[in-house]
Order: structure tokens, then C-alpha cells, then sequence
């Protein structure tokens, strides 16, 4: 009878944990995008109008809990919570319920960036009137107080893990995620969360608390109303050689990869051959594909990172690294829908985004989501879901195609020029490359790709805005 019941709880625990990595898309939808600091009423209108038509599949919207308000608003006062109440720059509660409902109602899913690491380094007033004593540690609209935070101390040695993970980052006040006291108001907040219709959670700093504390408090947070429990992203930066090791976390949630955009970044800017992405994956030291999320950029190394972060100032190789991460198999993706900056603290522009024909943005909101070559290809991805890379070409270099099964087929050069047939499994016809143009109308605005014997005949010059070539069934003229 124990050892029945011995199993009954291990299989039960291995449960819950693929359960944690089960992004509740709708069906034929993928990719999360991360909408920076829009307004709740923008993100509902845009789920409606532009993400649920184009085959996204989710939003990872700021933080919607009440932060310190920061003299000149720069955008990173959404990370400096004094409580859980959703109010912020983006909206009050209300617009974030009506906002989770109107994107649900087209199958496009909302994500919360959640902050459980630590408090505002900032004492006074908040986003929803509540205020903060940070001297004191202070926070009365939770209500948190000293004794529930780590003793102040530096992070300062990143090959400690007790340093990383009970000290005060970037001088945030800490607090102890082993408290169950702290754990009820996590796991309060998230459940709110949840019944408002939120299908997951992105954990901000999640390097910085203890694997087994955020164990415990995801296993307590309810069922979705997707079914099952919410979708865990959690945010580790491991690139080697610290005390912290992204595989700690992976058996309640998934991770977010960083060694993914910087891996794609230094290949795309040519200073690796792309010709060796050929076994991308865990062989490059990444999680597998199931554990992780694939991204190039997100909005803190966009400022801080190193130079092969691609970001939307580099436009061409991050529209290249965006069209691989999409047309290859690997991991849960997201995307960056950005605002154009200088400088690294400004906070959004003082407009909300209006639109163009073409679906660019204004008022400057950058929008990478509805640039051509990136929604095209959320759209690729959606079609040759289930299929293997298959057919892979190269020529030792700087130039590679694949297909995806008899699905989808893409070229890529970062140096010279593609001029030659190159093997597909793709069904023989006239195709529309969707990274050049649309097909509408049964016509196409971009170039075509004639498939015949097997063969797709490409011709990409270097000196393209776009060293890429994208064709799916679903483009067949």
C-alpha cells in the first residue's frame, strides 16, 4: 500500500509540473508577446483588432500591481511594488479584468509580470494612493513589515547562491519567500489574478528566491479557467559560471533562455557562422525545448545588455534572429514589442500607439509584433506546428535553409549571395515569401519561390533589407 501511494504522489507531483509548463494557448496559436508598458484598454483593443487575426497567442502584459510613484517616471517604477492592488500607469482593475475578457474572447491569453522578490526601494506615494516607509519597512496596503524581509545585505558575489538569494538586489528590500505569511500574500495576489482569467505568471528575478520556496507557492495558486494549473516563466540568467544553475527550476515551471537571443545574437551579427545552428538546441548548452522560453530581447537587456543582444535599433540581423527562433522548433516564444528610446530610464511615450496601413506604429511605440517580417512569421510557426526541421542545407558558412516537414520552408544569408536550388520537402507550386510581401487575393506583394522536383529555386541577395526567405503551404499561389 505505501509504495501504491508512494506513486500515486510521484505521479501526481510530475503532473502539476507539466502543468506548469502548459501555456494555455488556443489551438493554432503560438508565441507570447511582450506589449511594454501599454495601457489595458490598448492591449484589449489590439487583441481584437491586430494579435487574435494574426495568430498570436498570448500577451505578457507590465506589472498591473501599484508601484512607487519615481519623479520623471522612467519605466523601471513599475518594478518598485507597495502593493498588490492593480492599479498602475496602465489602469485600475477594472480595465485589466475587461482587458483579460476581451483577449480571451479571441483566444489570445494574458500573461502578468509578477514581482515577488522584493519591495519598492522607494518610499512614498503609490500608483493607487497607498504609500510606503522604506526606512521602516513599511509597506501597510499589504500590510508587510521587517520581519518579513532577509537582513539588508548586497548582492555581490554571484558564485554564492545564499548571497544571491537572501540578499537585497540592487537594493530592493528582500523578502523571505520561506515565510508563510509571505507565501499567502503571493499566492493571494496570483489567485486574484487567476480569477480574473489570467492564464500565467512571468517571475521577475526568479534567480534570486529559493527553487523550493517558489515550489511551494506555484503548487498552492488554483486552476486557470483554461484548466490546470497557470504557466510559470520564470526569470533565471544563467550563461555559465555562476552559483545559480537554470536547471534548479525547471522541475515546477519553465525558464526563460537567455542563452538563446545571446547565442542568435552573436551568430545573426555574423560573428559566429550560422552554418553550425544546424543542432541548435540543449547541444548549445540550452534547456530543452520543453523547459524553456526562447526570446531575443526583452526590456532590460534592450538598455543593459552586451553587444550580441539584437534589439529593434539593429534591425536587419534582429529580423533574422526574430524568422529563426519562429521557424524552428525550439521552446515557447516570445517577442518584444518595444518603445524607441535614448535614453535607457525614459519611461513610455505620453501617447498611446496609432496606426498606419501599412500596421506600423506611431507616437513612438516601435511595435516590432506588427512588422511584416515578424507577424508572417508567427503565422509560419502556426502552420508547421508538429513538424520536424527537416531537409537541412548549408553551404559552411554564412548561409543555411531548412524545411519544417512538408509544411514550411526559409533561407538565410548573413554573407553573399543566394542563387541556386536548394532541397525542400515542400509540395511543388508557386509560393509567396511572406517575409517580402503578403499574399492577398491570391496574388503576392513579395517575391515568389518556385518549388519544383524537390528543389526551391532562391535568390537572396546580401544586400536585401531582409536576408531571409520565408514560404508554408498556406502562401502557395
Amino acid at each position: 500500500m505505501a509504495r501504491i501511494l508512494s506513486c500515486i504522489v510521484i505521479s501526481l507531483t510530475l503532473t502539476g509540473a507539466f502543468a506548469q509548463k502548459d501555456p494555455h494557448f488556443a489551438p493554432g496559436r503560438n508565441t507570447i508577446v511582450h506589449l511594454f508598458e501599454w495601457h489595458w484598454a490598448d492591449i484589449a483593443n489590439e487583441c481584437e483588432n491586430f494579435l487574435g487575426p494574426k495568430g498570436y497567442a498570448g500577451v505578457q502584459v507590465s506589472p498591473p500591481s501599484e508601484n512607487t510613484i519615481i519623479g520623471n517616471r522612467p519605466w523601471w517604477e513599475r518594478y518598485q511594488p507597495i502593493s498588490y492592488n492593480l492599479v498602475t500607469r496602465s489602469g485600475d482593475e477594472n480595465a485589466f479584468a475587461d482587458m483579460v475578457r476581451r483577449c480571451n474572447n479571441v483566444g489570445v491569453r494574458i500573461y502578468v509580470d509578477a514581482l515577488f522578490n522584493d519591495m519598492s526601494a522607494t518610499s512614498g506615494q503609490g500608483t493607487g494612493g497607498n504609500s510606503a516607509d522604506v526606512g521602516s519597512l513599511n509597506y501597510p496596503a499589504v500590510p508587510y513589515s521587517g520581519e518579513n524581509f532577509h537582513s539588508k545585505c548586497d548582492v555581490n558575489n554571484y558564485q554564492d547562491p545564499n548571497n544571491i538569494r537572501n540578499c537585497w538586489l540592487s537594493g530592493l528590500p528582500d523578502l523571505d519567500q520561506s515565510q508563510e505569511y509571505v507565501r499567502g500574500k503571493l499566492v493571494d495576489y496570483m489567485n486574484h489574478l487567476v480569477s480574473l482569467g489570467v492564464a500565467g505568471f512571468r517571475i521577475d528575478a526568479a534567480k534570486h528566491m529559493w527553487p523550493q520556496d517558489l515550489q511551494v507557492i506555484f503548487s498552492r495558486v488554483n486552476d486557470v479557467s483554461m484548466g490546470g494549473k497557470p504557466f510559470f516563466y520564470q526569470e533565471v540568467i544563467d550563461l555559465g559560471g555562476e552559483g545559480v544553475k537554470k536547471t534548479e527550476y525547471i522541475g515546477f515551471g519553465t525558464v526563460l533562455e537567455f542563452k538563446f537571443g545571446n547565442e542568435l545574437g552573436n551568430a545573426f551579427q555574423g560573428h559566429n557562422p550560422i552554418h553550425y545552428l544546424k543542432n541548435w538546441g540543449p547541444q548549445w548548452g540550452l534547456l530543452e525545448g520543453t523547459d524553456a522560453v526562447a526570446f531575443i530581447d526583452n526590456h532590460d537587456n534592450q538598455r543593459h545588455g552586451s553587444s550580441n543582444i539584437l534589439t529593434y535599433k539593429n534591425p536587419k540581423p534582429y529580423k533574422m534572429a526574430i524568422a529563426f527562433m519562429l521557424a524552428h522548433p525550439y521552446g515557447t516564444t516570445r517577442v518584444m514589442s518595444s518603445y524607441s528610446f535614448d535614453d535607457a530610464d525614459a519611461g513610455p511615450p505620453p501617447n498611446q500607439p496609432s496606426f498606419n496601413a501599412d500596421n506600423s506604429c506611431n507616437n513612438g511605440w516601435v511595435c516590432e509584433h506588427r512588422w511584416r517580417q515578424v507577424y508572417n512569421m508567427v503565422g509560419f510557426r502556426n502552420v508547421v506546428a508538429g513538424t520536424d526541421v527537416t531537409s537541412w542545407w548549408d553551404n559552411g558558412d554564412n548561409q543555411i535553409a531548412f524545411s519544417r516537414g512538408d509544411k514550411g520552408f526559409v533561407a538565410f544569408t548573413v554573407s553573399g549571395d543566394i542563387n541556386q536550388n536548394i532541397p525542400t520537402t515542400l509540395p511543388d507550386g508557386s509560393y509567396c515569401d511572406i517575409i517580402s510581401g503578403d499574399k492577398e487575393n491570391g496574388s503576392c506583394s513579395g517575391k515568389t519561390i518556385t518549388v519544383s522536383g524537390g528543389q526551391a529555386n532562391v535568390n537572396l541577395s546580401n544586400g536585401e533589407d531582409d536576408g531571409v526567405v520565408a514560404i508554408h503551404v498556406n502562401s502557395k499561389l
